[in-house]
């Protein structure tokens, strides 16, 4: 993909604690794994959790002398605001900075957003070329995407949020850039509650209809991506650092990647892990 602009990843929803940061370190350590260049932001200023895993996949490279495929990442530049035109968002000048640095030597530039309205975050959304929204398996953050009658089977109406893809889409088909791909992840599954999955995976797939998105396979519920973040490992990386045979979960856990990765359907990406 070397000498084409960078094709833009946004991980976002509105939502805390859906995943987004495990995600988004999966998906850029992957497609780095596969030999493309990938850059990352956070957008998250304050909790900076995307920042905080590749600074501690960093140390510990370091620390154990190992060399792995690693996403490069860098910090918001700071803007002169007296640099600004009348009108013009300090923020805005912050992101494009940042992606004009990251795209010469970028096939792909991952931008993580937070779990929360931000003007940063509304401007990722219109860069991006797919959006990846994790969604926990609930109808409290199927809010997140539409509202539903009490019983879950009647939608209502758009949230907020599908409001602002909406118009993230509409400012990017009037700057004549293509459409967003819109992929929904059903995140942080468990592995009860039958009845519940059932009645969201039934809502999700008249929701996609309405409102143009696809509905992917995320991660399950599992302790080994909390372990992982203190040393910025992904499940791609357990055999490097000498685990010699993975039990079942891991095993389950990189089919899900693989078939994550396969789902994105990213120009140029062909699986081989």
């Amino acid at each position: 993909m070397n000498g084409h602009m960078a094709h833009i990843i946004v991980v976002g929803n509105e939502k805390g604690g859906a995943g987004k940061s495990t995600v988004s370190m999966h998906v850029a350590t992957a497609l780095s794994r596969m030999g493309h260049n990938v850059g990352t932001l956070d957008l998250d200023l304050r909790q900076k959790t995307m920042g905080r895993y590749i600074t501690n996949r960093r140390k510990m490279l370091e620390t154990d002398k190992l060399d792995l495929p690693t996403p490069r990442y860098i910090e918001l530049p700071e803007i002169d605001p007296d640099s600004l035109q009348p009108g013009e968002n300090i923020y805005d000048h912050r992101l494009s900075a940042a992606v004009a640095a990251l795209e010469p030597g970028s096939d792909f530039i991952l931008i993580d957003c937070p779990g929360s309205h931000t003007r940063l975050s509304q401007v990722a959304h219109s860069l991006a070329d797919t959006l990846i929204t994790p969604l926990n398996d609930s109808f409290v953050d199927f809010d997140l995407l539409a509202h539903t009658d009490a019983s879950g089977e009647r939608i209502e109406g758009p949230s907020v949020y599908s409001e602002m893809v909406w118009n993230a889409r509409q400012l990017r088909a009037q700057a004549g850039l293509p459409p967003i791909d819109w992929v929904v992840l059903r995140n942080r599954l468990g592995a009860q509650q039958m009845v519940n999955k059932a009645k969201m995976e039934k809502a999700l797939d008249r929701l996609s209809k309405r409102i143009g998105f696809r509905v992917a396979p995320g991660f399950n519920e599992r302790v080994i991506f909390r372990e992982l973040f203190p040393r910025g490992l992904t499940l791609l990386d357990l055999k490097d650092i000498g685990v010699k045979q993975l039990n079942i979960s891991n095993i389950a856990a990189r089919q899900e990647l693989r078939d994550l990765i396969k789902a994105l359907q990213l120009p140029g990406v062909t699986v081989t892990f």
